[in-house]
């Protein structure tokens, strides 16, 4: 048997274990003629787990209808957000600091979104974490 034909990529950021045919589900896949329903129950499906987390997902559009998909690892800043118990980040990064992130604690996030990351060394990993926690007015105590 061949291998499908890939049609398209769809990306969307959806909170773990509660898609619904809602925006921005129903009307990404709609446009391709994907079966709406059957995406929202496979997804909340497998990252029911990880209920509270916002989830990259990417789903692969096949010309005959059909879709796969993969999810990956809460985005930095969530991360990040989480782990401090913030709402939001800074609006004036520089001037305003809204918390302090350990060493352990940016290590800990570089870990868990390493798969993600275009890098397998977790040093190079950690330099991206304190990047993402700069720019969002969050301290680094070392």
């Amino acid at each position: 048997m061949a291998a499908k034909k890939i049609k398209t990529y769809i990306k969307l950021n959806i909170p773990a274990g509660s898609a619904t045919a809602a925006p921005p589900v129903g009307p990404a896949l709609g446009q391709h003629g994907l079966p709406i329903m059957e995406f929202v129950k496979a997804f909340n499906e497998r990252t029911a787990q990880k209920q509270g987390n916002i989830l990259p997902v990417v789903i692969t559009v096949y010309e005959d209808r059909t879709f796969s998909f993969i999810t990956k690892e809460p985005p930095v800043a969530e991360m990040i957000k989480k782990t401090l118990s913030l709402e939001k980040g800074s609006g004036n990064a520089l001037k305003e600091p809204v918390g302090t992130l350990s060493a352990a604690q940016i290590k800990s996030i570089a870990e868990a979104k390493l798969p993600d990351l275009n890098t397998k060394n977790v040093e190079a990993a950690i330099k991206i974490v304190e990047g993402t926690a700069r720019s969002m007015g969050v301290k680094i105590s070392s």
